[in-house]
């Protein structure tokens, strides 16, 4: 399993990039593994709000849809429009081609509270 120990990650398997002022946000390989063959990804519009811990779009795979959470609140002032045409990027480059949205975060402190590689690692090897 793929954890780079730069970033930050969350419960619900959203890793955390920070990249000066702004953040960028996209789900975990353990998580695309866990999902299976990704079909469609949903993403939320430039200039939305998004709010910890809540909704900001979805992975629709061969099994399943499943909801992404946001790791920290901010305005999204990018989106990822390759994964409109190549949703598999999620599958093969998690953390590469396959990032999901880039926004300007209102608390960076949230960022904080997120668990390290180290720390991610130990909570899905748990289960």
């Amino acid at each position: 399993m793929n954890t780079p120990k730069e970033l930050r990650y969350s419960e619900e398997h959203e890793w955390v990039k920070v990249e000066g002022e702004k953040v960028r946000i996209g789900i975990t390989d353990f998580a695309q593994s866990e999902l299976g063959d990704i079909v469609f990804v949903e993403l939320p519009e430039v200039g939305d709000e998004i709010k910890v811990d809540e909704p900001f779009g979805s992975v629709e795979s061969v099994k399943t849809v499943s909801e992404l959470y946001a790791p920290i609140s901010g305005k999204v002032v990018e989106i990822n429009e390759d994964l409109d045409d190549s949703p598999e990027f999620v599958n093969d480059s998690p953390y590469e081609k396959a990032w999901m949205i880039v926004i300007e975060p209102t608390d960076k402190g949230e960022i904080d509270k997120l668990m390290t590689a180290e720390q991610y690692e130990e909570m899905i090897n748990e289960d």
